[in-house]
């Protein structure tokens, strides 16, 4: 009898150690593939000046960092969950702020972006003198201000304010680390400012241009494809938003529910609203520019397509 009940333990162990592996599979090998493509736009819009220059593209490198380091922290803190591997409350109150402020950021970009395509479409003539490369960045800094607010205030309760008894080592999660009631009535608060915020910008944006578009002044192919990019952010900030429900679904289950089907939870969650999100709207955005997915896909190949006509103009 204990024979058996070993070689069941074994079985189990086995069965759970492979399914840990495919699960590990299938959640690194997009992020993988992400990385690489990120990669190879990031070093594309280093090649050409007007890519560095000009604030459609600024902002659009400054998500593709946000984005991949967003979704670098994500990994780290989904892999510590599901092995529910113990790390340093400081550790583990660094990777929880900065995967909230990178979130925010984020966000907050989606704003910018649709700003800058109303501006180009709705005041073309004032396009250039408004989003000058100085006003760009110098709306990325207030970006990156605004969004370091929440976190700063969350650094300041847990040194200051928060005197429960955490022990040094904890399984990293927002349940465990930041259990007071003044963190969520912040997480509340600042959830419904940017997500509204950001909501109305977009959704005005897209409403203005699409009336441009209507218009039988105008460069309606522009104003048109410039709706179609605020829709994609839209449709951006409703995955952010409902990311968000997730992370508050995780926590009930993770609560209720027995520590196998709480993981299958996370790592289903991680997949389809963490990982194909930010691995498809940049590759989208970025394809749907000529002049930059040009130079891309030549990338994406290695340059190999230009070897090619340049070895076939020698002959």
């Amino acid at each position: 009898m204990s024979n058996l009940n070993n070689s069941t333990s074994n079985l189990i162990q086995i069965l759970s150690l492979g399914d840990r592996v495919v699960r590990t599979f299938f959640s690194v090998t997009p992020c993988v593939i992400f990385f690489f493509v990120n990669g190879v736009m990031i070093f594309t819009l280093r090649k050409k000046t007007v890519f560095k220059e000009a604030s459609r593209y600024i902002l659009f490198g400054h998500m593709l960092w946000v984005d991949t380091l967003n979704l670098l922290m994500s990994v780290v803190l989904f892999m510590c969950a599901t092995s529910r591997v113990s790390i340093m409350k400081n550790v583990c109150l660094f990777l929880l702020v900065t995967a909230t402020s990178l979130f925010q950021v984020s966000t907050l970009n989606l704003a910018l972006m649709s700003l800058e395509r109303y501006i180009a479409i709705c005041f073309p003539l004032r396009h250039a003198d408004i989003t000058t490369y100085g006003r760009t960045h110098m709306a990325i800094v207030v970006v990156w201000a605004i969004s370091l607010i929440k976190s700063l205030s969350e650094i300041t309760i847990f040194y200051v304010v928060d005197l429960t008894n955490t022990p040094m080592n904890v399984f990293c999660s927002k349940t465990t680390l930041l259990r007071l009631q003044v963190y969520k009535n912040l997480d509340i608060a600042f959830t419904c400012i940017f997500f509204v915020s950001v909501g109305f910008v977009v959704i005005f944006t897209y409403s203005s241009i699409a009336i441009v578009a209507k218009s039988a002044s105008g460069d309606k192919v522009s104003a048109k494809k410039a709706n179609k990019t605020v829709l994609l952010h839209l449709i951006q900030l409703g995955l952010g938003a409902a990311s968000i429900l997730v992370g508050v679904i995780q926590e009930v289950i993770y609560v209720r529910t027995d520590y196998m089907t709480s993981v299958h939870v996370m790592y289903f969650c991680f997949v389809v609203f963490q990982i194909f999100p930010k691995c498809l709207s940049p590759l989208i955005y970025g394809l749907r520019d000529q002049a930059f997915s040009y130079l891309l896909k030549n990338y994406f190949i290695f340059g190999l397509k230009k070897k090619n006509s340049c070895h076939a103009e020698m002959h």
